[in-house]
């Protein structure tokens, strides 16, 4: 389904398209998600913003933040969930200016954060997205 805004998405819209569009992404995806968080945000925090040496907090549209699966040990002691950020500005920012559908903006988002907690390179990335 594709979502028509007659005003700018609200971080609950936001929430709802990236929930149906999880349901969209590839089961070698989905599946072994397990418990990762997915939250939206208006922006990238400072924190983030210097740690990535950003130029602008529109420069970035979502964020893997935990460890991605390969490196997991049943031995590490976990004190927070792994977790997916999807900024909201930047991502209606990046909609606006490319015209693309924002249900896909966000699904490609998603695709690629998703694919940090996998330990995929971009080019496995790509590979899902152009094959689902």
């Amino acid at each position: 389904m594709i979502a028509r805004h007659s005003a700018p998405p609200s971080l609950a819209d936001l929430e709802w398209i990236a929930s149906q569009e999880l349901d969209r992404i590839p089961d070698e995806l989905r599946q072994p998600l397990g418990s990762v968080v997915i939250r939206v945000e208006e922006f990238p925090d400072e924190d983030i913003e210097e740690e990535m040496e950003l130029e602008s907090p529109f420069d970035l549209l979502g964020l893997y933040h935990g460890v991605a699966l390969p490196h997991q040990s049943v031995l590490d002691v976990r004190t927070s969930p792994d977790m997916i950020f999807l900024y909201r500005r930047p991502i209606l920012d990046f909609w606006c200016e490319t015209g693309q559908d924002l249900n896909a903006v966000v699904r490609h988002v998603l695709i690629h954060e998703i694919g940090h907690h996998f330990g995929f390179s971009d080019a496995d990335m790509d590979r899902i997205e152009r094959f689902e």
